[in-house]
């Protein structure tokens, strides 16, 4: 079996090192980057967090959603950064002078000449303007054209039209399945019950897959042997106002109250 060895001559530029990695390139520029999903880097490369004050103008001007500020942090330098997310696909997609929501866990970076937004949709960021972005996805990406309905676990975006519906079958849940499932609770919502409704004009994202990647908290240390700072417990989900091991639910703003003063 022959291995290939990459080193800073033969990784790629912006582009894919393989499904699951992608490779950054910095030419004394800057990208956002999702804490958590740089692997490597070749190069002068430096990681501050939103609101350092050198930064300032960029996230002025590219970093408009607060609730999502500490789960990110700016790169700048000069070299090349691998990204990945749990041996998930991971892609690069260009947008040019147009606006495009994604599901916030699943946004590894972007070039600052996008903007993001928070989106009125929980759970989701928009970004508008042109330039790239990385994106992981559980599976391949598949783009269809609305008029459409989908399994909300499998929507990874929507480019260039308006914010979906919910719809859902009533008549499915009236049903003797959907009755059996509202009597003994098992079972929870599927995509044949509820799905997000899209008219209108763009292009909807869906992952091959109805699973969730799961949530992760951003920049925790795992407890697991040979991690710095771990140990040979369970993996903890970070650290937050609920205490030691507790997920960060969507919404909660965790350390940001005190940096912002609420």
């Amino acid at each position: 079996m022959t291995v290939q060895v990459l080193d800073p001559a033969t990784l790629p530029a912006d582009d894919n090192v393989n499904p699951y990695t992608f490779c950054v390139e910095l030419k004394g520029s800057q990208w956002f980057l999702q804490k958590g999903k740089m692997i490597a880097y070749y190069g002068r490369i430096e990681f501050n967090g939103i609101g350092h004050g050198a930064l300032e103008r960029l996230v002025r001007t590219s970093f408009h959603s607060p609730l999502h500020a500490g789960d990110w942090v700016v790169a700048q330098g000069s070299g090349k950064m691998l990204l990945a997310d749990r041996a998930f696909d991971v892609n690069s997609f260009d947008l040019e002078d147009g606006n495009l929501t994604i599901r916030a866990g699943n946004l590894l970076a972007y070039q600052p000449s996008l903007a993001l937004k928070q989106s009125i949709v929980p759970g989701f960021l928009t970004l508008i303007g042109t330039g790239k972005f990385v994106a992981a996805s559980n599976g391949p990406v598949v783009f269809m054209e609305p008029p459409l309905r989908v399994d909300p676990q499998a929507l990874v975006g929507w480019a260039d039209c308006p914010s979906p519906c919910h719809h859902y079958d009533h008549g499915y849940v009236r049903g003797v399945i959907g009755g059996l499932r509202t009597l003994t609770g098992i079972g929870g919502t599927s995509g044949e019950e509820h799905q997000f409704e899209f008219v209108g004009a763009g292009t909807v994202l869906l992952q091959s897959s109805e699973a969730l990647m799961p949530e992760q908290a951003t920049g925790a240390v795992p407890h697991e042997p040979g991690v710095p700072g771990g140990g040979s417990g369970h993996a903890s989900g970070g650290h937050g106002p609920l205490g030691p091991g507790m997920p960060r639910m969507p919404g909660q703003l965790g350390d940001l109250q005190r940096r912002f003063g609420l």
